[in-house]
């Protein structure tokens, strides 16, 4: 079966009929709500954050991405979406919770989807369909099948070849990117990993909703893996260009030159390094692979390590640079923070990591720029240390600038000349 899939006898509904109700509403998750709400679907939002619930019910949005607040605002104004703090009964259930690594052992952590399934299962009826998004490792989606007919004794799940549930479940990995969410989530293709054909179709149904690429089905353990390949992909040529940079450095030549370069070659695209790797998905996920067959999955485990000691590289640059001034603790200027270019994201992020560091080592010596630092305060992490000015203030009488995120708002700034500069992103190349 390829491309979008056809429904099955029975299977298909007049959607706009079905209440979906999204539970966890983050960064994907309230895209998500949003979107529904805005092709015709009633969303009833599920968080533990009175915050975030606070705010969706007031019509704006808790988190920074171009067109959600004014998605989310139409949306609670005509009556489609309005967000709670507990489950209640509905059509459709979408899981998008999230599930970190433990940073010393790099096992998942699937206990928030677990949470979610207990949450929901209370409500649960009939004829429900109950999709999990969250990135997971393989066989999340079955563990939590079980969970829900252990906890639910009265409904048909599909397990033991139940060809005929009461309640459908797939996995439906999200493909989107800060910045471009909204776009993506229409536009993208979706892989439709259902625990059954049926479950397949009814999931698939549902994504039809909105989205214009293909709802390509798949089985559950499949698509499970297929996200988790996908951001491992991509962790591994980012780890290419990050090692190349610190072997670069090492040997004295200009990586940015370098890469244009070798870029020319017709069936050469080196990516381009960074500080390291953050944010949800690439900097996590590839754990799970490993976690899952850690004697095979060699090249996965080495590019995460390649990535996660990029920013000790960089601090050691500082320190050398900090070396050569012959007072104690020359000024020194982080640019950017958040764990991409042009988002108000910081989870895992490396240049966060390293401006916490150089906090701590020099104090009262660092000051730290971002564009996006008003949603320091809310993002969760330890920000207290961190002093925080505009680039204009930052910039002033600096001895040492980082360039560690290339923010648009940073690329019309004029090289600092009269500073040490060590550009970890490429801002100035």
């Amino acid at each position: 079966m390829n491309g979008n899939i056809e429904p099955i006898a029975g299977v298909e509904v007049e959607m706009n009929d079905r209440t979906v109700s999204v539970i966890g509403l983050g960064y994907i998750g309230l895209p998500t709500a949003a979107t529904f709400a805005a092709h015709g679907r009633a969303v009833v939002g599920v968080d533990i954050s009175e915050r975030a619930v606070s705010a969706i019910n007031q019509g704006t949005a808790h988190i920074e991405e171009q067109g959600l607040p004014e998605m989310v605002s139409q949306g609670v104004a005509s009556g489609k979406l309005r967000a709670v703090l507990s489950p209640v009964a509905a059509d459709d259930f979408i899981i998008a919770v999230p599930t970190p690594v433990d940073h010393e052992t790099h096992q998942p952590d699937v206990g928030y989807v677990m949470a979610a399934g207990r949450s929901i299962a209370s409500v649960l009826r009939k004829g429900n369909l109950v999709v999990l998004e969250s990135t997971s490792p393989v066989g999340t989606t079955r563990q939590l099948a079980q969970l829900l007919a252990e906890l639910r004794p009265d409904l048909r799940f599909p397990l033991d070849g139940e060809s005929n549930p009461d309640v459908h479940l797939a996995y439906c990995p999200e493909r989107i990117i800060p910045g471009q969410m909204l776009r993506e989530l229409v536009e993208n293709d979706r892989i439709i990993g259902g625990m059954s054909e049926r479950c397949t179709d009814r999931a698939a149904a549902l994504y039809r909703t909105f989205v214009k690429g293909q709802c390509v089905p798949s089985n559950d353990r499949t698509a499970e893996l297929c996200k988790l390949a996908e951001n491992s992909y991509r962790d591994v040529n980012i780890a290419f260009a990050n090692e190349l940079s610190m072997i670069c450095g090492n040997l004295d030549i200009d990586v940015w030159r370098l890469i244009e370069l070798a870029n020319r070659h017709p069936r050469v695209n080196i990516l381009r390094p960074g500080p390291g790797v953050g944010g949800h998905c690439i900097a996590v996920d590839p754990w799970f692979i490993v976690s899952s067959d850690p004697e095979r999955a060699r090249i996965i485990r080495t590019a995460r390590q390649v990535n996660d000691s990029k920013p000790k590289y960089v601090l050691d640059l500082v320190a050398e640079a900090v070396r050569k001034f012959p007072e104690e603790h020359p000024r020194i200027v982080c640019l950017g923070l958040s764990y991409k270019p042009d988002v108000d994201d910081f989870r895992e992020s490396p240049a966060l990591a390293i401006a916490q560091s150089l906090s701590a080592a020099y104090p009262g010596a660092v000051v730290c720029v971002d564009p996006y630092s008003h949603a320091l305060s809310a993002s969760g992490e330890d920000v207290d240390s961190l002093k925080i000015a505009d680039v204009e203030v930052g910039l002033k009488e600096a001895d040492i600038v980082v360039a560690l995120v290339s923010h648009s708002a940073f690329r019309d700034i004029a090289y600092p000349v009269e500073a040490t500069v060590i550009d970890a992103c490429g801002l100035w190349s």
